[in-house]
């Protein structure tokens, strides 16, 4: 038996004191009622009937049972010191409040430990207990019942407990409301993410991944309305929207700025599906064109559009709306559980960086420069016949050199993001240029960004292939020249990573590990990654996220459009 239920807790000091002066202030009143010493028997007998739930209060079956005991000692006691106090001259049964005040001993117990129901129980077999008493005590040739003052007094202290007891209920239910509105960040954040876990370990696929929940809603609305183009956009911050996915042979350049004044920015504010007569393309020839669009709104928030768009007049008459609308209900709330998750993974990753960050700078890199700080001082005291000594002392002072800037190219990376305004384009070319500066690379730069954006998870994660195809070709391949390629289309999108190094042969061991990460974040945001040998020598690594329209889209990796 394990020892929390071998051991019977001890009496609380408090309850018995209470108790105890409960029990001395109605033996006092009793006396003064009925001027008898014999009836303290009730007031003993009450003592016991007690005992059993002050020494075992967290008893399920003992505890209930003892405070049963006392309220029906105490309905028998207050009839008959009612009965004695009306024949030594006492009038009309008012004896009883000589004895009844004891019963806010049980209730109360029972309104602490939060058992309400059972405190009510107790008020109902009290009121039982002084009826059935009552009538079968006689006073003066009659039952007592029919004495106004007993009935009084036993109806006042029922009233009060009961009142006294809904007020510890509703006492009760107002501290859980203000306890539930206090801010519990780790519980409430553990609690969601279980049941998140669970949820999505439900969902058809398993998925909760915004791309192919939009994907798959395209698919559907494809079936029951013509799409010559289609897409599903979702906010970004700062007025702009970025294509999560889209449909149709041609690339297709969508207005993607709420601001301006087309059916996309009415349909978002209007929260309505909206038909236009015109392309909600900024690179549409020209021509019949219809288009819906139709926001995706979970509750009261608009989590994304769908854009559909035929090349013929009157193409999306109201039934066809209708049956468009009634399959976007339910996405909405699908994208909107995505996109949350991803914005919770999103700010886990960029905390879990922040913090390593903190860490690498006030651990290790201190030291060791503090290490390096030693080195100098035991150069400036060397004999002048230690020229061994000196040497190695000055290659350990290189070494520890080329250690903090590897660790200050380590806090730089993860502390690199992509800017909201200046794209991924921009903190890509950032970062080659300030590792191959470092590595005494040549960087050569090629960039193609449009102005629609991928969305802010599937930025950070090219970013890191990115910076880890760099990093690799800056430290193990023993290249002269870095070319990187960038080109976001979205929701296509092309980064490559090439050098004129060793290539990827058995010499270069230690990026192995890199490359396991590169193709676990491009199978995250379902990217292919690519790795090949560059000609006549080195290594291009590629990552590619969905497909371009263009046929060109493939560029050699060596030919650079900037040079630095």
């Amino acid at each position: 038996m394990p020892a929390s239920t071998a051991t019977a807790p001890h009496p609380h000091p408090l309850a018995a004191a209470a108790r105890l002066v409960m029990l001395a202030l109605i033996a006092v009143l009793t006396l003064f009622a009925t001027r008898d010493v014999g009836q303290l028997w009730w007031i003993a007998l009450l003592a016991v009937a007690g005992l059993p739930s002050l020494l075992a209060p967290q008893h399920r079956l003992i505890a209930p049972l003892s405070r049963v005991a006392e309220v029906v000692v105490l309905g028998l006691a207050a009839s008959h010191v009612a009965a004695v106090a009306s024949i030594g001259g006492t009038v009309d049964g008012l004896g009883a409040s000589a004895v009844l005040p004891y019963l806010a001993v049980p209730v109360t117990v029972t309104a602490l430990r939060r058992r309400f129901s059972e405190g009510t129980a107790l008020l109902a077999v009290t009121a039982a207990t002084l009826l059935v008493s009552g009538a079968l005590t006689q006073v003066d040739g009659g039952p007592q019942l029919g004495q106004l003052g007993y009935l009084a007094v036993c109806a006042q202290w029922l009233i009060l407990a009961a009142l006294g007891l809904y007020a510890a209920g509703t006492l009760h239910r107002v501290m859980a409301v203000r306890n539930e509105g206090k801010p519990q960040p780790y519980a409430e954040a553990t609690r969601l993410l279980t049941q998140l876990r669970t949820v999505a370990r439900q969902l058809p696929g398993a998925t909760l991944d915004p791309g192919g929940i939009s994907e798959h809603l395209l698919e559907e609305l494809r079936t029951v309305a013509r799409a010559d183009r289609g897409a599903v956009l979702s906010a970004s911050g700062g007025g702009r929207l970025v294509v999560l996915a889209q449909a149709g042979v041609d690339r297709v350049d969508w207005e993607t700025t709420l601001d301006a004044d087309s059916a996309i920015a009415d349909a978002w504010a209007s929260q309505q599906a909206t038909t236009a007569a015109r392309s909600q393309s900024r690179s549409h020839r020209g021509g019949d064109v219809s288009a819906l669009i139709v926001p995706l709104v979970a509750g009261v928030r608009t989590v994304g559009l769908v854009v559909l768009e035929a090349d013929a007049a009157h193409a999306y008459p109201p039934p066809v709306v209708s049956r468009v609308t009634a399959l976007t209900r339910p996405a909405a709330l699908r994208l909107e559980a995505a996109l949350l998750f991803d914005e919770v993974r999103s700010l886990a990753t960029n905390e879990e960086r922040q913090r390593l960050a903190r860490e690498i700078h006030d651990g290790v890199a201190q030291e060791l420069v503090m290490v390096g700080y030693g080195i100098d001082n035991a150069l400036a005291t060397v004999f002048d016949d230690a020229d061994e000594t000196a040497e190695a002392l000055r290659t350990l002072r290189a070494e520890v050199t080329r250690v903090i800037q590897e660790l200050r190219l380590s806090l730089f990376e993860l502390r690199s993001e992509v800017d909201r305004q200046g794209g991924l384009a921009a903190a890509i070319a950032e970062y080659a240029r300030t590792v191959g500066a470092s590595g005494g690379l040549r960087v050569h730069l090629s960039l193609d960004e449009s102005t629609a954006r991928l969305p802010a998870a599937t930025e950070a994660e090219l970013l890191r292939i990115a910076q880890e195809a760099v990093t690799n070709a800056r430290k193990h391949a023993g290249a002269s020249n870095l070319w990187v390629t960038c080109e976001v289309d979205p929701p296509y999108a092309q980064i490559e990573v090439s050098d004129d190094g060793q290539g990827m042969a058995d010499q270069r061991p230690d990026g192995r590990y890199g490359l396991a990460i590169m193709a676990e974040r491009a199978e995250r945001i379902r990217g292919r990654l690519e790795i090949r040998p560059r000609q006549p020598s080195g290594t291009t690594v590629a990552v590619v996220l969905g497909t371009s329209a263009r046929r060109d889209n493939v560029r050699d990796s060596a030919a650079p459009s900037e040079g630095e």
